[in-house]
């Protein structure tokens, strides 16, 4: 199973869509950049502000947030994230839209915050880094 594996449609600027395929998850932190931005980049520390969908591999790419839906940004500190994002983020530059295939000891574990994410949940995340 790669990342290629894994559809995403929809334009930079609108919410995208995910459809995973019926195969095993990855079991590594898969990036990929679907757009490359031109803008600033994110360090290890940085702050950001993104636009993103989230989905559940275990419930066959159910979406389970999405700040497309609320219909606003949304801004932390690298530091304040789950392990995915700490690592998958820096190196993206504002204006891009870049995918991470989470894996459970990089997410939430067995710890599930919400019924939506199962216990052992791999998250697929398709992130528009807005600003840094």
């Amino acid at each position: 199973m790669s990342a290629a594996d894994i559809t995403v449609t929809g334009d930079r600027g609108a919410k995208p869509v995910i459809s995973l395929p019926d195969a095993p998850p990855p079991a590594d932190l898969v990036v990929t950049d679907l757009v490359e931005g031109d803008g600033p980049e994110a360090g290890p520390n940085a702050t950001v502000t993104v636009h993103y969908v989230g989905v559940s591999w275990t419930h066959g790419g159910t979406q389970f947030d999405a700040s497309w839906d609320r219909g606003d940004t949304i801004s932390f500190g690298l530091n304040q994230v789950i392990a995915g994002w700490t690592e998958g983020i820096p190196g993206m530059k504002v204006g891009g839209r870049r995918m991470l295939v989470i894996p459970p000891h990089k997410g939430y574990g067995a710890q599930s915050p919400t019924p939506a994410i199962a216990a052992n949940d791999t998250l697929v995340f398709v992130i528009d880094l807005v600003a840094v």
